[in-house]
C-alpha cells in the first residue's frame, strides 16, 4: 500500500491537476479584473458627464437687467426683457433658449423668431432677439443671437398683445404674470412682471 503512493506517476498526476485549477482561476480573474475596469471607466466617464451637466444647469443660465413694459391703448402690448450671461456662465444661444409665459389667463411656451416680434409677425408662440450692447465681436442679432461677453446685453422681445388675449388683449393694469427662461443647457431663470395699477398717461413702464 505504501508503494502505491509513493509512485512517481500518481504524483505528476496531481500537480498537473493543481496547475490546471490554478491557470483556470486565473483565467477568469483576469476576465472578471477586465470587465470590472471596463465597467468603472464607463461609470466615470457617464459620471463626469452628469457632473459637467449638472454644473451647466446651474451656471449656463441668462440673468435678468430690466424689463420695461410698452403701453398701447391702456394696456402693456409689448414687453422688453434685458438680459446678459449670469456669471461664470459660458456661451449662450439666444436662439435655442424656449421661453414659458404664465399669466391668469393660461400658459404659453416662447420659441425664438428672426422675423421680429411687434411687426405682424408675431403669432404669440415666439420671442425677437435684438442687441443692446455686443462686445463678444460677433452679432447678437439674427438668426442665431449668441451671448459669448460678460459685457454682452440682448434684449428679448414679448407680444404680449398676442400672447394673452383676454379682454382687450396685452397686460393690464394691475396684472402679474411670469416668465420662466430656460437655456440650451437647462439653465433656469424666473422673472415676474407686475404691472402698475396705473397706466394712464404712461407709454412705457417698469415692470
Amino acid at each position: 500500500m505504501l508503494e502505491t503512493f509513493k509512485r512517481d506517476d500518481d504524483r505528476g498526476q496531481v500537480g498537473i491537476g493543481t496547475l490546471i485549477v490554478f491557470i483556470a482561476m486565473v483565467l477568469v480573474a483576469a476576465i472578471a479584473a477586465g470587465v470590472l475596469i471596463n465597467t468603472a471607466g464607463f461609470l466615470q466617464s457617464g459620471a463626469e458627464e452628469t457632473g459637467q451637466q449638472s454644473s451647466d444647469q446651474v451656471t449656463n443660465r441668462l440673468q435678468v437687467v430690466s424689463s420695461v413694459g410698452q403701453v398701447v391703448n391702456g394696456d402693456v402690448d409689448t414687453v422688453e426683457v434685458t438680459v446678459k450671461r449670469a456669471p461664470g456662465a459660458g456661451n449662450i444661444d439666444l436662439s435655442s433658449t424656449t421661453l414659458q409665459f404664465v399669466h391668469s389667463s393660461g400658459a404659453t411656451d416662447l420659441t425664438f423668431t428672426d422675423a421680429g416680434v411687434g411687426s405682424g409677425n408675431a403669432d404669440g408662440t415666439t420671442f425677437g432677439v435684438t442687441s443692446v450692447q455686443d462686445d463678444g465681436g460677433t452679432s447678437i442679432e439674427g438668426s442665431q443671437p449668441v451671448l459669448n461677453d460678460p459685457a454682452d446685453r440682448a434684449k428679448i422681445t414679448l407680444d404680449t398683445n398676442s400672447i394673452v388675449t383676454t379682454g382687450n388683449g396685452g397686460l393690464q393694469e394691475g396684472d402679474t404674470a411670469t416668465v420662466q427662461i430656460n437655456t440650451q443647457s437647462g439653465g433656469n431663470t424666473e422673472l415676474r412682471l407686475v404691472v402698475p395699477e396705473t397706466l394712464s398717461g404712461s407709454s412705457s413702464v417698469t415692470l
